[in-house]
C-alpha cells in the first residue's frame, strides 16, 4: 500500500505541475480524477494537489470547495437524500475564478487553486470582455464564483491555426483556457477569446440576500453577468430527466461540459446542511461517462511545427467517435507517450477532448502485440536531422536548425496567410512544392521555377508572381505578424508598427523600449528581441527585395489626434481590426478598457460591459453607422 501511495504522489505530482504551471497535460482529467480518489482511498495526502505558484498567492474569503462526483442517478439519489427542491444546472469545464467587487469596482480576480488559496490573476481578468468592470449602485463587497472558458468554436479555430503552422495542439477547451488566462502577458490572454460564465454568489455585504439559489443567478444577470442557466426539479425524477436532457443537448452548448451540477435551491436550507470537509453537502456533480471507442494505433508520426515543436500524433485503424470518422489522434508531448506507454500496435481507447479532439485515453495492455517495443522520441529532427533541445520548464521538444525545411514550410503558409502577407493562391500544397531556403527567397521566384511545380500553367503562375509582387506593400504590420515571431499576434504587431513606424526603429530598441509599448509586455518583448538579434540577415534580405517595412499613420485632417476609442460588440460592415486600423490612421487611439479619458464608444451587436461601463463613466457611446459617417 506505500508503495502505491508513493507512486500515485510521483505521478500526481508530474501530472499537477504539467496541468497547472505548464498548461500541458499528459493525461486526460477523468484518468487524473480517478488517481486522485484512488489516493484518498489509499489515505494518502491530497491537500497538497492545486495549482503551482505563478502568481501571487491570494487567500479565498470562503472556500472555492470541490463538489462530490457522482457516476449514476443512485448514487446522487443516495448522496441527496432531502425533499426539496433543486436547480440543476450545466457544469462548465473551464478555469473556476472567484472575482471581487467593492462598491461596484471589479479589484481581484482569483483562480481557485487548492480552494483556500489560489492566484492572483486581475489583469487578465480585466481584458476579458464579459467580465464586468463595475457594477452601478452596488455600495458594498461581492464576490462572485463562475468559470473562465474557451467557447467551441474559438478552440476549433484556435487549433486549426496551430495545427497549420506546425504547433502543438491544445488538450482541450479546458486546457484551452487555463493556458489562455494564466498568462503573465495580459495582451496574449486578451487574443484568445475567452469568455465567463457566473455560478454563485460567494459573499455579499450592502444589498439583500435572495432566499433561492435560482434568484442569485437572476441577480447576477441584472449585474451584467453572463450566468449560468438552470432548471428547477423537485424530484429525483425530474432531476434524472433534465440530466439526461443536458447530456443529449451538451454538445450544442457553447462551452465544453463534462455533467451536470445539482444543488439545493434554497439558501437557509443549505446552510443547516453544512459542509464536509471536502465538498459541500447541498451539491453534487453528475459526470457523463465520455463516448469512447476501440481501436489500433499504426504508426506514430512527428510533426514539425513553424517554432520548431516536434508534436506527435498517432496514426491509427479509422473509427467512428461523436459523429466523425477519426484516423489520427493527438499525443501531445513525449512525456505523454511515456506515461501511458503507448506503442505501435498497441490497441487503444480513444475519445475526443472537448467532444473535438481525437486523443488516445488508455492501452489494452492485454492486446498488446508480443513484438510491440516502447516508442522512442527522435534525438534529432525527423525532418532536417539537425539537433533537438527539451528548454528547460518546457515539455516540447524543439529543432534547433534555423534552415530546417519543415519549419520554413510552416513558416511560409504563415507568412502568406490572409492576416499576413495574403498571398492569394499560395496554400499548403504549394508551399511545401517551393523550393526555398528562407523566406526572401519567395520574392526571387521565376515563372519558369512554378511551371515546374504540380498544378501550375502559364496564367497560374503569373497570378501567382502578382500575388507575391503586391505582398510587398502590405506594410510594417503585417509584415510583422507575418514572420511568426512567438507571442507577436495582430495587435502586438499593428501597435508596433504604430509606435515605431518602421522596422529600423524596432531593431534599434532595447528590450526594455520595447517592453513601454501598450500591448507589449515582458514575455512579448522578449520574444520579439531575440528574434530580431537572430534574424537579421533574413530582414535585410526582405528589404533589399523591396518589402516595405515601414508604417505611414494617415492622419487626414489631425480632427482625431488625441481622441480614444473603445469598440465593443460585433460590427456588421467591418472588422475589429479594420476599424481600429480607420481610428489610427486619423490620429487617434483603439484602447482595450473604457475609462474616464475615454472619448467614443462604438457599440455594435451583443455589447458587453464595456457599454454599461460606458453608462456608467457618462461616455459618448455610436452605433458603427455613425462611426462611418464620422470618417466618410
Amino acid at each position: 500500500m506505500q508503495d502505491e501511495i508513493k507512486n500515485l504522489e510521483e505521478l500526481l505530482s508530474r501530472a499537477n505541475e504539467a496541468y497547472h504551471a505548464k498548461d500541458a497535460p499528459i493525461m486526460p482529467d477523468d484518468e487524473y480524477d480517478a488517481l486522485v480518489r484512488r489516493l484518498r482511498e489509499l489515505g494518502g495526502d491530497v491537500t497538497w494537489i492545486g495549482a503551482a505558484a505563478a502568481f501571487s498567492p491570494v487567500a479565498h474569503d470562503v472556500p472555492l470547495m470541490s463538489l462530490q462526483d457522482v457516476f449514476s442517478i443512485d448514487e446522487l439519489r443516495a448522496f441527496l437524500t432531502v425533499e426539496t427542491e433543486y436547480c440543476v444546472e450545466p457544469k462548465i469545464d473551464g478555469l473556476s475564478v472567484a472575482l471581487r467587487y467593492e462598491k461596484g469596482k471589479l479589484i481581484l480576480a482569483a483562480t481557485r487553486g487548492d480552494g483556500h488559496t489560489g492566484e492572483d490573476v486581475t489583469h487578465n481578468a480585466n481584458v476579458v470582455s464579459d467580465i464586468p468592470k463595475t457594477i452601478p449602485n452596488l455600495p458594498g463587497v461581492l464576490t462572485v464564483r463562475g468559470e473562465v472558458y474557451m467557447p467551441r468554436e474559438v478552440f476549433a479555430k484556435l487549433n486549426k491555426e496551430r495545427d497549420e503552422l506546425g504547433q502543438p495542439p491544445f488538450a482541450n477547451p479546458r486546457n484551452a483556457a487555463a493556458g489562455s488566462f494564466r498568462q503573465k502577458d495580459a495582451s496574449v490572454t486578451a487574443g484568445r477569446g475567452l469568455s465567463f460564465i457566473a455560478f454563485n454568489i460567494q459573499t455579499m455585504e450592502g444589498h439583500p440576500w435572495p432566499k433561492t439559489h435560482h434568484e442569485t443567478l437572476e441577480l447576477l444577470k441584472q449585474w451584467g453577468f453572463q450566468a449560468n442557466s438552470y432548471t428547477l426539479a423537485s424530484s429525483h425524477e425530474d432531476i434524472a430527466r433534465e440530466i439526461e436532457r443536458i447530456g443529449t443537448e451538451r454538445n450544442g452548448y457553447p462551452f465544453d461540459t463534462d455533467g451536470a451540477v445539482v444543488k439545493v435551491d434554497d439558501l437557509s436550507l443549505r446552510e443547516t446542511m453544512g459542509v464536509t470537509s471536502r465538498v459541500p453537502k447541498w451539491a453534487a456533480a453528475y459526470k457523463y461517462p465520455p463516448e469512447r471507442k476501440e481501436t489500433v494505433v499504426r504508426d506514430i508520426q512527428i510533426q514539425v511545427g513553424r517554432t520548431g515543436v516536434l508534436t506527435p500524433k498517432a496514426l491509427l485503424d479509422p473509427v467512428s467517435l461523436s459523429g466523425s470518422t477519426v484516423q489520427y489522434a493527438t499525443l501531445h508531448n513525449k512525456d505523454m507517450i511515456a506515461q501511458k506507454d503507448i506503442r505501435v500496435g498497441d490497441t487503444v481507447w480513444v475519445q475526443k477532448a472537448g467532444e473535438i479532439i481525437p486523443e488516445v485515453v488508455s492501452v489494452l495492455k492485454e492486446k498488446r502485440p508480443p513484438d510491440a517495443v516502447p516508442f522512442e522520441f527522435p534525438q534529432v529532427c525527423p525532418e532536417c536531422g539537425g539537433a533537438v533541445v527539451s528548454a528547460e520548464g518546457e515539455v516540447a521538444v524543439r529543432c534547433t536548425a534555423g534552415d530546417c525545411p519543415a519549419q520554413l514550410i510552416r513558416r511560409l503558409i504563415h507568412y502568406a496567410s490572409r492576416d499576413a502577407m495574403d498571398i492569394e493562391g499560395l496554400g499548403t500544397a504549394t508551399s511545401q512544392q517551393i523550393p526555398l531556403s528562407s523566406l526572401d527567397g519567395l520574392y526571387r521566384l521565376t515563372e519558369q521555377d512554378l511551371l515546374q511545380l504540380e498544378g501550375f500553367a502559364e496564367k497560374s503562375a503569373q497570378n501567382l508572381l502578382s500575388a507575391i509582387e503586391t505582398s510587398k506593400q502590405r506594410g510594417l504590420a503585417r509584415l510583422l505578424f507575418g514572420l511568426g515571431i512567438r507571442h507577436v499576434g495582430q495587435k502586438a504587431a499593428q501597435t508596433l508598427a504604430q509606435t515605431f513606424g518602421s522596422m529600423d526603429a524596432i531593431m534599434a530598441a532595447s528590450e526594455e523600449g520595447l517592453t513601454d509599448v501598450p500591448d507589449v509586455g515582458p514575455v512579448i518583448a522578449r520574444s520579439l528581441r531575440l528574434f530580431l538579434d537572430a534574424e537579421q540577415a533574413l530582414i535585410s534580405a526582405l528589404s533589399d527585395a523591396g518589402v516595405d517595412m515601414t508604417c505611414e499613420i494617415k492622419k487626414g485632417d489631425g480632427s482625431w489626434a488625441g481622441m480614444t476609442f473603445v469598440l465593443t460588440g460585433t460590427l456588421e460592415t467591418m472588422t475589429r481590426a479594420e476599424a481600429e486600423a480607420v481610428i489610427t490612421e486619423r490620429g487617434g487611439k483603439a484602447a482595450g478598457s473604457v475609462s474616464k479619458k475615454t472619448d467614443f464608444v462604438i457599440a455594435g451587436e451583443k455589447a458587453g460591459s464595456k457599454l454599461d461601463k460606458a453608462h456608467t463613466l457618462g461616455v459618448k457611446v455610436i452605433t458603427e453607422q455613425e462611426f462611418k459617417e464620422m470618417f466618410a
